[in-house]
C-alpha cells in the first residue's frame, strides 16, 4: 500500500472518527464472538487472532470496507443516488438480523452525531434514507472531512479489529497485554487488506462468512449474553 500522508487537521478528524470514544455503541457488539467463546471455538489469544485474520482475508468486513469506500466516492462525486444505492445494497447483504440491526443502530447513532456536529450535511443524510448503515455513515464523515480514502479505510478496519479484540479480552478472558499483542500482530494484515479492498471491482464484492453467519444466528438464542450481537 502506498504511504498515506495526512494533514494534521485531517489526521485529527480521522482519529476522532475511529476513536473507541465515538458514541455509536460499538462496544456492545461482539459479532458472534460470544457464541464462539461459549462453544470453545475461540479460547485464547491464538484462536482469537486466527479468527480475526480469517475475517480480514475472507469475511464480511471486506464488504463493509468496500461499501464505505463507495459511499465516500459517491459523496465526492455528488452522486446521492449512488449513496442511497450502496446503503440499500449493504442492508441486503447482511447475513443475519443481528448483524443488520447492529449496522443500522451504529449508523443511526453516527448520523445523529454528525448532524449535531455538521448541520450542513442534513440534505446528504436525508438522501441516504433511514436506516443508514454504519459503513455508509463513516464514509460520509470521512468524505466531508476530506480524509484520504485509503486512510479512512485503514482506520475503519483498525477500529473494527480493536472493538472485537476488546470483546475477546472480556469474554475469553484475556489480559490487556494479550489483546494489544493481537492488535500489533494484525498490523501487516490490516495494511494488506486495505490495499486489496481498495482494488475490488463491483463484480467482485463477495465474501466467505458462513462461520460468522452461524455464530450470529446462534447468538440470537444464546441463554446468557453480555453483548447485543
Amino acid at each position: 500500500m502506498d504511504t498515506i500522508m495526512l494533514a494534521e487537521n485531517h489526521l485529527l478528524c480521522l482519529l476522532q472518527l475511529a476513536s473507541p470514544a465515538l458514541p455509536v455503541g460499538a462496544y456492545s457488539y461482539s459479532e458472534g464472538l460470544e457464541t464462539l467463546v461459549e462453544n470453545g471455538s475461540i479460547q485464547d489469544r491464538v484462536t482469537l487472532q486466527h479468527w480475526l485474520e480469517a475475517e480480514l482475508r475472507y469475511g464480511a468486513i471486506r464488504l463493509e470496507g468496500a461499501v464505505m469506500v463507495r459511499a465516500y466516492k459517491s459523496l465526492k462525486m455528488g452522486d446521492l443516488k449512488g449513496l442511497s444505492y450502496w446503503n440499500s445494497w449493504l442492508s441486503a447483504a447482511r447475513e443475519t438480523e443481528e448483524l443488520r440491526a447492529s449496522s443500522w443502530q451504529m449508523g443511526r447513532s453516527l448520523i445523529r452525531l454528525l448532524v449535531e456536529l455538521l448541520p450542513q450535511i442534513v440534505p446528504i443524510t436525508d438522501a441516504v434514507g433511514n436506516p443508514c448503515n454504519y459503513a455508509i455513515a463513516f464514509g460520509i464523515a470521512a468524505a466531508h472531512w476530506n480524509i484520504e480514502v485509503q486512510a479512512a479505510l485503514l482506520a475503519y478496519l483498525h477500529s473494527w479489529a480493536s472493538n472485537l479484540i476488546t470483546a475477546g479480552v472480556k469474554l475469553i478472558p484475556l489480559g490487556q497485554t494479550a489483546g494489544q499483542l493481537v492488535l500489533l500482530s494484525l498490523q501487516e494484515l490490516l495494511v494488506v487488506a486495505t490495499g486489496e479492498i481498495m482494488k475490488l471491482e463491483d463484480d467482485n464484492l463477495n465474501c466467505c462468512s458462513w462461520g460468522l453467519s452461524l455464530a450470529s444466528m446462534a447468538h440470537e438464542t444464546q441463554y446468557t449474553r453480555l453483548f447485543r450481537s
